[in-house]
């Protein structure tokens, strides 16, 4: 490559400048040109840095207020150009190589992220040259290092120290994280786009993730497993921190989302106890120590190695209390008093998990499982309660009502076939993934007996309808006095003669909470 300048080139262009004097300066030493616009630009020749502003460069100057800068053959050409192929024609060009591509984004995402911000904010702070740029030098990783995280500066200046080069392993790196993180950045832009057409028919989501954490294991200890950011719904998201004990497991994960979801439908203090990603026990009353009570007791065989959350402050007395009483892998609650964990035989293995304050449901909140043939994509089950259809004779007292209810609540988190039996806003025998609804009954029938209670006038809610009135038999039977459900059966006039006929309350819902 004649007349064409081998001088190791920088091109610097960013937003964010946590850094960046820090990372030009060392660049600058290690005998590195430095090319940079704008912002940048001013920002490194204040601090003294030898630089020279894309513009010059290029002879080209800024135009459309900035729109077009840095699109431009020379720019393009000496990150995108191979050395071996396209030598000559960089040279016939004037295009030196640009070895070094060091950009961040126009922050899109904080600028959507402000409720004041207008459409025109919004168009503005999409970064067009940016990507460009990033892209280009990923695509050409073989020579050209791409930088878009300022986390990223330490270990290219350790390199380049040591090794007096970037690393081919470290350029492949580097140039995998750019295409995810532009990736990322057009979906949030594809999203905020669809969304502004207001429409009510439902929209295709673009997924977006993040790795955030590597888990200790998945649901056995040979299976990796990893947490990932999904950014599909701020509002969705919990902001989960580990205040004491050791790292979480893919089945902790699994069961304390379960369990916060389940305890935050709750308004009065509550408490449940999760198991195998099933509400084993769930309580609720007038203060936290009796609904976590009510919620031990309700199937204290089950609670052992359990999670367990609640909706208000815990303790350093509820802390106590819960150690003194059965073996616990995670506690969860919207914060805990400062003293709560200093406690003498606390166990250090023991995970304390607080969630914050804010109440962080969106009806608008997505879930994910994978199949063979692909991704299944669903809104969560947040459907309320409406109209509620007393269709049997018999008329349900004001304590009957508040059962069903609470029962109705968390027959939503047992995986289906899902049967509920509530006394007093206590779950006292749950039938969780039956083959069948009636072996279901059977199922909560057996545990609550089990557990010491009698079911005579207790409640019972079904997360589906009942195809059969054989399991309104066997619960009456048993002392169930009220049931509520989501009809719709082609049996429904026979089950409600069958409910009937043994005097008892029938309240159909119109929807189901099916749980897989």
């Amino acid at each position: 490559m004649k007349n064409v300048e081998l001088k190791p080139i920088a091109l610097i262009s960013v937003y964010d400048k946590t850094g960046i004097v820090e990372l030009a300066s060392k660049l600058h030493k290690l005998g590195i040109k430095i090319l940079s616009t704008g912002g940048t630009f001013k920002a490194l020749a204040s601090a003294g840095i030898a630089v020279t502003e894309v513009s010059d460069y290029t002879k080209q100057p800024e135009i459309m207020n900035g729109r077009v800068k840095t699109l431009h053959p020379k720019i393009h050409g000496g990150i995108l150009g191979r050395l071996q192929f396209d030598g000559d024609t960089m040279a016939r060009s004037g295009m030196a190589p640009i070895n070094y591509v060091i950009v961040n984004l126009y922050p899109f995402e904080e600028t959507i992220s402000d409720d004041s911000a207008s459409h025109y904010d919004a168009v503005e702070n999409i970064d067009i040259g940016g990507p460009a740029m990033l892209r280009s030098a990923a695509k050409n990783f073989e020579r050209v290092t791409s930088i878009c995280d300022p986390k990223d500066y330490d270990l290219i200046i350790q390199e380049l120290r040591e090794k007096k080069e970037i690393s081919l392993a470290t350029r492949r790196w580097l140039s995998a994280k750019v295409f995810s993180h532009t990736a990322r950045y057009d979906a949030i832009i594809s999203d905020y786009l669809k969304n502004q057409n207001n429409e009510e028919t439902p929209k295709a989501q673009t997924i977006k993730l993040v790795e955030k954490s590597l888990l200790r294991y998945g649901e056995n200890p040979h299976q990796k497993a990893w947490l990932y950011d999904l950014e599909t719904n701020k509002l969705a998201k919990k902001n989960i921190r580990l205040l004491r004990g050791k790292e979480l497991s893919y089945n902790n994960m699994v069961d304390a989302d379960s369990a916060i979801d389940c305890v935050m439908e709750f308004e009065s203090p509550a408490c449940c106890i999760v198991k195998h990603a099933n509400p084993c026990g769930v309580g609720q009353d007038i203060d936290l120590k009796t609904a976590y009570d009510l919620a031990f007791a309700g199937d204290k065989t089950s609670a052992f190695g359990g999670v367990i959350a609640f909706n208000k402050t815990v303790t350093k007395e509820l802390v106590q209390q819960i150690i003194e009483n059965q073996f616990v892998e995670i506690v969860i609650a919207p914060e805990f008093e400062i003293d709560s964990f200093k406690i003498d035989n606390l166990s250090k293995n023991i995970r304390f998990l607080e969630t914050g304050s804010n109440k962080t449901v969106s009806t608008k909140s997505y879930e994910w499982k994978t199949v063979s043939s692909g991704l299944l994509v669903q809104e969560k089950d947040r459907a309320q309660v409406g109209n509620l259809e007393i269709v049997s004779a018999k008329k349900p007292t004001l304590l009957q009502k508040e059962n069903l209810m609470f029962a109705w609540k968390v027959s939503s988190y047992v995986k289906s076939n899902a049967i509920v039996m509530v006394s007093n806003q206590q779950t006292v025998g749950i039938g969780a993934g039956q083959m069948s609804r009636v072996d279901s009954v059977n199922l909560a029938i057996s545990k609550a007996k089990q557990a010491g209670f009698k079911l005579q006038d207790t409640c019972m809610a079904s997360d589906g309808f009942f195809p059969f009135k054989d399991g309104i038999t066997i619960a009456a039977q048993n002392g169930v006095k009220a049931v509520i459900q989501p009809g719709g059966s082609i049996r429904d006039e026979e089950v409600i003669t069958e409910a009937n006929e043994n005097g008892m309350v029938m309240i159909f819902t119109g929807i189901r909470h099916f749980r897989h």
